[in-house]
């Protein structure tokens, strides 16, 4: 029996999500073949391409199975052979030259917020090829209203990026509230029930999409880590914190998510002293400087209810003292909830992440003098680079993970 055969798909209707079942089996050649496939499959999507020769020497494996392997991965549409270019007369065969297809299918990662959902695709080397993104609607009753508005997002983006939605091979979802190892929304918060849409079943259902929902701040992690501050890093706490407060944690260079997907959630701040609970910057900003805007010297001249965080940050640019004195509020909360951040967890950086992260560049120097006061093992902290879109760029690398993990396995889609 091929080693294709050894693995099944199991369509979980209830659920809406394909999970794959491995069948228990003796080792036998079969699976010899897979696991060398596997490893040709993984260098070649490593860089290239490469020669035979090349292969043989990053693999281990004898030169005849390197070739065997690489024309199976042609036939079957993830490797293709490329055909050198000469440079004048040669004399015998040019060696021969495999690299991975990046164009075989394409990922789509999700960003699902509170009041917007966002975008992107990639083809299979990790480029982003289009975005788009859309408002969603709240409250009770909303919930085909938000699967339409996704699905709509999704298939805009696929379209800008002149893609078929057939050749998705996995899409990565982020959203505002824990998800178990099952893909399930977390109970307990009338806001995380917000998201609990049925969202991988309506989207396999309506396009034949295996979806992989997960923590937003989660995602913003695996993007730090791959694209942003954190590369090259185990040990990693990446802090959403615009509105509220969410952490995604990488520790020992794998996502912490506890026994529900609730192992980043910060709302035991209510029970430190200073650190009040997950209020995120944009939150307080708003609300500290609204305080100071009642006050008799005001702010900026703002009225109570025009205050923004952004216009506290801007007025304090601009020098005006009353949004100087949030900015300072703001510096030793944040400071204080990275302190306990590093004292629990230890990481090596904590990233401030999410919208807020271009203006929380400002608070920076005062949180990093007031670390060493408040734990003995300060971390190191930066600011994300990576713009609103670091959630839906996180779920771009963990479909990609997916496809990396099940590519002989996933059929891809006939070219033509």
């Amino acid at each position: 029996m091929a080693w294709q055969e050894e693995v099944k798909t199991v369509h979980e209707r209830a659920g809406g999500r394909p999970e794959r079942e491995r069948v228990e089996r003796p080792v036998g050649p079969h699976v010899v073949r897979f696991a060398t496939a596997r490893t040709v499959l993984a260098a070649l999507r490593g860089g290239g391409p490469f020669t035979v020769t090349e292969l043989v020497e990053q693999t281990s494996l004898t030169r005849a199975t390197v070739i065997a392997v690489c024309e199976d991965l042609v036939r079957r549409g993830w490797a293709e052979e490329q055909i050198p270019e000469r440079a004048g007369p040669q004399r015998g065969r040019p060696p021969r030259s495999f690299g991975f297809r990046a164009d075989a299918g394409v990922v789509v990662g999700l960003d699902i917020g509170a009041h917007k959902a966002t975008a992107l695709v990639a083809d299979l080397g990790g480029e982003i090829l289009a975005t788009a993104s859309g408002g969603l609607p709240r409250g009770a009753r909303t919930a085909g209203a938000r699967l339409d508005v996704v699905s709509g997002v999704a298939l805009a983006s696929l379209e800008n990026a002149g893609r078929d939605p057939r050749q998705v091979l996995a899409v990565g979802a982020g959203v505002a509230a824990p998800v178990d190892r099952d893909g399930h929304v977390a109970e307990g918060s009338d806001f995380w029930e917000m998201f609990d849409v049925g969202l991988a079943a309506a989207l396999f259902d309506r396009h034949g999409w295996h979806v992989l929902l997960e923590n937003d701040a989660n995602l913003a992690a695996l993007a730090e880590q791959w694209r942003g501050a954190a590369q090259g890093l185990d040990d990693v706490a990446v802090l959403l914190a615009g509105e509220r407060l969410g952490a995604g944690i990488i520790e020992s260079g794998r996502l912490l998510r506890g026994r529900n997907g609730a192992a980043g959630e910060l709302a035991f701040l209510r029970l430190v002293d200073g650190a009040v609970g997950p209020h995120g910057i944009a939150q307080l900003a708003r609300e500290w400087g609204a305080e100071a805007a009642s006050q008799p010297k005001g702010l900026a001249g703002l009225g109570p209810a025009d205050v923004t965080a952004e216009a506290v940050f801007a007025a304090a640019d601009d020098g005006d003292p009353a949004a100087a004195g949030v900015l300072l509020r703001l510096e030793d909360r944040m400071a204080r909830v990275i302190a306990v951040l590093s004292t629990l967890l230890n990481p090596e950086l904590v990233v401030l992440g999410g919208a807020i992260a271009p203006a929380a560049a400002r608070l920076l120097p005062g949180i990093r003098a007031a670390l060493p006061e408040l734990t003995e093992t300060p971390a190191e902290i930066e600011v994300s680079g990576l713009g609103g879109e670091a959630v839906a760029l996180g779920a771009v690398r963990r479909a990609l993970d997916y496809v990396a993990d099940w590519s002989l396995e996933i059929t891809l889609p006939d070219p033509g």
